[in-house]
């Protein structure tokens, strides 16, 4: 018994255990700087529960997720009521109704569920891969991603319902879609946007791409947070102000300076060396991860792995680019990075999948 857990543990890539739990770490030594004590030892127990989570999850024999369709439908649909629960069971927090609190502790399900789609699409595709041909996969893969895309922009969370589209059209992507198959859905994507600027969007969210589109009008207001993130940027300079020395985070001019703009709070702390060393940490996190995909067995361990990859490097490229201006303001944390133990832990799960695709080989 003890010899096999040895042989198990000596399997993992411990590169990927290491590099996402020093960009946790990362994230823990900005919200310690700011001197949020409370949330200091939050995060700290998240990191431990989510670090031990991905290694008893990597002893998990990912081929049941492949060899078990019901249990894949059950993950999902149990998905879609906590979803749904969010509108009669959770708290409104800001008009919004994002999270099942508990206590000291909050829980947000749509952070379960981008695990569990990207375990569905994986599934899904591995068994059509070579019908890639027939849209109507496209089309009925395209309804599982809708469902829940739809429940979460309404809640309202356009952020997590970009990053579910996403995931769905990378899936597709690397499962091999035509070109004119591809095409057709961008015609629908930019007839879907048109009507959603007219019917759907709501008046703050206008405002958010307009502000995006014009940086410099209304700094006091609207622009207010992106601009304040990049001043944070601008002033950490190449070996940053120090931790907890920050101005625009110590004095709260950044607004969410430990979730949505935490990436500019460690700009300013520990300026372009800092930076790189984040981005390095991604790059290595990534890279070992797509590692594993080119060698999985099959397809549906392969599919999982680029899933997971999409997955965080979508929320990462999002949360940078808002922090820096170039992209509008959704609402999403930075991967492993970010306050909060949601999507934290179910990180770290995702990463115990994939560590068990890794130890199977």
């Amino acid at each position: 018994m003890t010899s096999t857990i040895i042989n198990h543990l000596k399997k993992i890539d411990w590169l990927i255990a290491f590099s996402a739990l020093a960009l946790s770490l990362f994230g823990l030594l900005s919200i310690y700087g700011q001197e949020a004590t409370n949330n200091f030892y939050k995060q700290s127990i998240f990191i431990v529960i989510g670090f031990l989570l991905m290694i008893l999850v990597s002893f998990f024999d990912w081929r049941a997720l492949k060899e078990h369709p019901h249990f894949v439908l059950f993950l999902y649909f149990a998905g879609i009521a906590l979803l749904l629960g969010l509108f009669i069971f959770a708290p409104a927090l800001r008009e919004v109704r994002r999270w099942y609190v508990f206590g000291p502790v909050s829980f947000d399900p749509v952070e379960f569920f981008k695990i569990v789609l990207i375990i569905l699409l994986a599934k899904f595709f591995s068994k059509r891969h070579v019908e890639m041909y027939k849209f109507s996969h496209i089309v009925f893969s395209g309804i599982y991603v809708l469902v829940p895309a739809v429940i979460t922009f309404f809640q309202p969370d356009m952020g997590s319902a970009i990053i579910l589209v996403a995931l769905w059209l990378g899936v597709l992507f690397v499962s091999g879609i035509k070109i004119k198959h591809f095409l057709i859905l961008c015609l629908i994507g930019i007839l879907i946007l048109t009507l959603s600027w007219s019917f759907l969007l709501k008046d703050y969210q206008k405002v958010r791409i307009t502000a995006f589109l014009e940086p410099h009008v209304d700094p006091q207001g609207i622009n207010w947070n992106p601009e304040q993130a990049k001043i944070a940027i601008g002033s950490g300079g190449i070996l940053g102000q120090g931790i907890g020395e920050g101005g625009q985070t110590r004095y709260g001019f950044l607004p969410e300076s430990q979730t949505d703009f935490i990436f500019a709070a460690i700009a300013e702390e520990t300026g372009i060396v800092g930076v790189l060393i984040l981005l390095s940490l991604f790059s290595i996190l990534l890279f070992r991860v797509l590692k594993v995909a080119l060698i999985a067995p099959e397809n549906f361990s392969r599919l999982f792995c680029f899933g997971f990859v999409i997955l965080i490097a979508s929320q990462a490229f999002i949360n940078i680019g808002m922090n820096q201006g170039l992209l509008p303001i959704v609402g999403l944390p930075l991967p492993f990075v970010s306050y909060g133990g949601s999507s934290l832990v179910f990180s770290f799960i995702g990463l115990g999948i994939v560590q068990s695709i890794k130890a199977s080989n």
